[in-house]
C-alpha cells in the first residue's frame, strides 16, 4: 500500500498520528538512486546528499538560514572505506562530526540577536564529542556491567561472568536506553527537535516516493523511515546482545579476578567489540532500506519504527519548510526537474562560506563574512550559484 492511500486497518508499525503506514513495498535504491539522510538540529534540519551536506535553521524573525557544504571526498579516495562492516563504522563517524557542525551552526542562528551565541570552534567541537562519547561509555557500559556484578551479589553470585551475566546486563542497558529516550521526549526543547526530526523523514519520503516537495505533499507521509538513525541505535542495543555475549563467553575475563576489575574488564571488551556492532548494525539499516518487502526484515526492522514513536513527532508547517529547504539544497541539479517548491514564502539567507544553491523560489539574501545581512530589496534574485557539484576543495580531504 502506498503512503499516499488511507490504510485499511490499524496496521503494526502504523504512525498513530497519521494513520499511514512505511511503505516498504520495493526497493528504496531503486525510487531514488541515493540514499538520502539527515538529522534535526536546533529549530532546524541538516541533509546529506551524495557530495554534500545542507543545514537550514529557523531563526526567531522567521527566516531560514542556509548553509551547504562538502561531504569528504575520503571513501571515493579510499575505496577500502566502503567494505561491508568497515564502512558503517566510517559512516558512524563521519556522520557524528556532521551532525556536531550542523548543530555548532544552529545553536547561535536559533536564538535572538540579543542572546547571539558564538558558533563552536573547531576545539570546542572536539571536546564536545570527547564529552558525547565519554558519557555513552559511562551510562551504556560502564552503568549496566556495574549494576549487574551489583545484582549478582544480591542474589550470591550466581551468574558470575556466564551467559546469564551478559543477557542480563544487555536488558538493563536496553532498559536504560529506553528511559532515556522517553525522560528526554518530555522536555520542550527536545520536543522541537522530534518535531524537526519528524520533518526531516516526512521531506526524505515523499521525496522517495516522486512526490514535488511542496509542504501539503510532504505532510501526507508518516514520520516514521526504515533507515532512520533510531533504527540504527536500537539495532545496536539489540545486537550487542549476542556480539557482547558470544565476545564474553569466547574471552572471559581471567579466573580470580575481583569484581571491580571483571567490570572494567567487560568495559574495556565492549568498546574495542563496538566497531563490531556499529558496523553490523549499519548493515542491517541497509538490508532494512533494500530488501523492505521481506518479512523476516520486516520484523528486525519494528522495534526501531515503534522507538520512532517517541524519537518523532509530528511537525507544523513551518518546520516542513525548513526541511524542504534543507533537502533542496542537496539534490542534483539533473533531478531537480519539477520536483522542488515553488510555492515556499520564507526569506532565506545564505551563509557567506556555503557552496552555491539554487532555489525555485525564495526571497534569498547573502550573508557577509560577520553574519550581518543588507536589507531585503524587493525583486532580487531567487538563486545564487548552481547546484552543479563542485570539485572538493583541500580542506574537505
Amino acid at each position: 500500500m502506498s503512503q499516499n492511500e488511507e490504510p485499511e486497518t490499524t496496521a503494526a508499525g502504523a504512525d498513530p498520528r497519521t494513520g499511514h503506514v512505511p511503505d516498504f513495498s520495493g526497493d528504496v535504491a531503486e525510487m531514488a538512486p541515493h540514499y538520502y539522510g539527515g538529522q534535526a538540529v536546533i529549530e532546524g534540519v541538516m541533509m546529506r546528499g551524495a557530495d554534500r551536506w545542507a543545514v537550514a535553521v529557523r531563526r526567531p524573525d522567521g527566516d531560514v538560514w542556509l548553509e551547504c557544504h562538502h561531504t569528504s571526498p575520503a571513501p571515493s579516495r579510499r575505496p577500502w572505506l566502503k567494505w561491508p562492516m568497515i564502512r558503517g563504522c566510517y559512516a558512524l563517524v563521519d556522520s557524528l562530526s556532521i551532525g556536531m557542525k550542523a548543530l555548532g551552526i544552529s545553536a547561535p542562528q536559533s536564538v535572538p540577536e540579543d542572546e547571539e551565541e558564538e558558533e563552536l570552534s573547531g576545539a570546542a567541537m572536539g571536546a564536545s564529542m570527547a564529552f558525547a562519547a565519554l558519557l555513552f561509555i559511562g551510562i551504556f557500559i560502564f552503568l549496566p556491567s556495574t549494576a549487574t556484578k551489583g545484582i549478582d551479589a544480591l542474589i550470591g553470585n550466581v551468574m558470575g561472568d556466564g551467559g546469564w551475566f551478559h543477557l542480563v546486563e544487555s536488558f538493563i542497558r536496553i532498559v536504560i536506553f529506553l528511559a532515556y529516550l522517553w525522560s528526554i521526549s518530555l522536555i520542550s526543547d527536545i520536543r522541537r527537535v522530534f518535531q524537526y526530526h519528524g520533518a526531516e523523514h516526512k521531506t526524505i519520503a515523499a521525496w522517495e516516493h516522486g512526490e514535488v516537495l511542496e509542504p501539503a505533499n510532504v505532510d501526507r507521509y508518516s514520520t516514521l523511515h526504515v533507515r532512520c538513525g533510531t533504527n540504527f541505535l536500537i539495532l545496536v542495543m539489540l545486537l550487542a546482545v549476542v556480539i557482547y555475549t558470544a565476545g564474553g563467553l569466547l574471552v572471559p575475563p581471567p579466573e580470580g579476578i575481583a569484581w571491580w576489575g571483571a567490570v572494567l574488564y567487560h568495559v574495556v571488551l565492549r568498546i574495542v567489540l563496538l566497531p563490531v556492532v556499529a558496523g553490523a548494525a549499519y548493515e542491517g539499516l541497509r538490508l532494512g532500506a533494500a530488501k523492505g518487502d521481506n518479512l523476516l526484515v520486516r520484523a528486525i526492522m519494528k522495534p526501531g519504527l515503534w522507538l520512532q514513536l517517541i524519537t518523532t513527532k509530528q511537525p507544523d508547517a513551518d518546520q516542513i519548510e525548513v526541511a524542504i529547504r534543507s533537502f533542496e539544497a542537496v539534490v542534483p541539479a539533473d533531478s531537480r526537474a519539477g520536483r522542488v517548491p515553488t510555492t515556499l514564502d520564507s526569506p532565506v539567507i545564505l551563509a557567506h562560506d556555503s557552496l552555491p544553491v539554487t532555489l525555485e523560489s525564495a526571497d534569498l539574501r547573502v550573508a557577509d563574512a560577520d553574519g550581518q545581512v543588507a536589507p531585503r530589496e524587493a525583486g532580487g534574485d531567487t538563486a545564487v550559484g548552481s547546484a552543479e557539484p563542485e570539485p572538493a576543495r583541500p580542506e574537505d580531504a
